[in-house]
């Protein structure tokens, strides 16, 4: 399939407050946010005509932005609405959503507070992040090089721009090697994450999940683990050692790209996608779209 770039698609694109034709939607190459990744965006999908958890998402915007020391010129309802008025101008009822916020080109240098601050929202078709079959069988998945780091070093609860480097880094050497995805520790050695998704295990029937205490609290892993509940699964969240993987049975990731992916492999542990990591797949898949109470 022939690459299309996302700077030559049709479209509009929402900038600043009023739409832009897709290609026109440009900033200049001494804009901060480029030069010190002084910017923070979300990632949404809708489903059907409706923004799954969309409120939540841009107050996660919001607070980002507050933690990279600016603040969005515009209010959270305010948000809502231009991505909603984006997907409906795109004619797009099932779509990828990604606000983004970030400093302007007014000053370039580590000081930055007379930038302006610029927000966009941009929506295409994304089907799944994973194939069908690729969740059927479960994706593979080797140790990522780079951990994910203390909130001493850096604001780990923002999803700002500048924390994804080490996961394209990382993304790109486990695709190299065959794998589709690299799972991350944390700078105490504990599994963190893969490279865009919270991660699951299972043992005895009962999930495990890592504390996102230096990586962020995924929505879509606080939905999972609320769907979880209530089908009667018990939830475990604590700190995870690497050498643990060997007594767990099944694994799966969760993430508004990755929505319920099973794992077949992190390294030199094994998993085999079963009943519950399945079955909690197929039920998030029919929350979101709203054939099934949402949890």
């Amino acid at each position: 399939m022939a690459l299309v770039p996302f700077d030559d698609r049709d479209g509009w694109i929402w900038l600043d407050g009023q739409f832009v034709a897709w290609r026109e939607a440009k900033v200049h190459v001494l804009t901060h946010g480029l030069h010190y990744a002084s910017a923070v965006f979300e990632g949404e999908r809708m489903y059907g005509g409706e923004i799954y958890k969309l409120t939540e998402h841009t107050e996660r915007l919001f607070k980002s932005a507050e933690m990279l020391d600016f603040e969005i010129p515009f209010t959270v309802a305010e948000i809502d609405q231009a991505c909603k008025e984006t997907c409906a101008r795109n004619g797009l009822t099932d779509a990828y959503v990604r606000p983004i916020a970030w400093r302007g080109s007014e000053m370039i240098g580590v000081s930055a507070q007379e930038t302006k601050i610029h927000v966009a929202i941009a929506v295409w078709e994304w089907p799944s992040y994973f194939s069908p079959e690729e969740k059927a069988k479960g994706i593979r998945m080797c140790w990522a090089k780079y951990k994910r780091p203390s909130p001493e070093t850096e604001p780990v609860h923002a999803k700002a721009t500048g924390l994804y480097m080490i996961c394209t880094i990382s993304k790109h050497a486990a695709e190299k090697d065959g794998y589709t995805d690299a799972m991350m520790l944390d700078y105490r050695g504990y599994v963190a994450e893969s490279t865009g998704s919270n991660v699951f295990f299972v043992k005895d029937g009962v999930l495990h999940t890592p504390i996102p205490d230096c990586f962020l609290n995924g929505i879509t892993r606080q939905s999972v683990i609320a769907l979880a509940k209530t089908k009667g699964l018990e939830v475990v969240e604590r700190h995870i050692k690497p050498e643990e993987l060997a007594g767990f049975t099944e694994c799966f990731v969760v993430g508004t790209a990755a929505e319920v992916t099973p794992v077949s492999q992190i390294g030199e542990y094994s998993f085999t996608p079963g009943n519950i990591s399945l079955s909690l797949m197929d039920d998030y898949a029919k929350m979101v779209r709203r054939e099934l109470q949402p949890a």
